[in-house]
């Protein structure tokens, strides 16, 4: 079972910034994953924020290009994202998971997902 503890949400005007974190719990180690920010807003579907390759590289949605940056820490087993120019569209529940590049980009199927970190952005 994998664990997932996202934080750094909360309310902010637009423009500003939020950095989160997610802390992640695997019982499996050596193995090379990708990471991924997700979001989901209300009656919408979860869709991919930005993934990180294990080799540093990284992928963005076209809606946050230029805007948020995605990184890891590899010995914390931690992923954060730095979100910058928010703006009232960027109103979510953030989530992180771990995966293959293309398993992030789908958005699944995973085995669970963390309880995410509320983000509400006020024009």
């Amino acid at each position: 079972q994998v664990y997932f503890d996202e934080s750094g949400g909360g309310s902010v005007q637009a423009g500003e910034s939020l950095k989160l974190t997610c802390i992640i719990t695997a019982p499996r180690s050596g193995e090379s994953y990708s990471l991924g920010w997700f979001r989901q807003a209300p009656g919408k579907q979860r869709e991919f924020v930005a993934g990180v390759y294990w080799t540093g590289g990284t992928k963005y949605a076209d809606s946050v290009k230029g805007r948020f940056t995605i990184s890891r820490e590899k010995p914390k087993n931690a992923v954060y994202l730095q979100m910058n120019n928010l703006q009232p569209h960027d109103t979510a529940v953030y989530y992180c998971n771990l995966g293959d590049m293309a398993l992030l980009q789908a958005v699944g199927p995973f085995n669970s997902w963390g309880q995410g970190t509320q983000v509400t952005v006020s024009s």
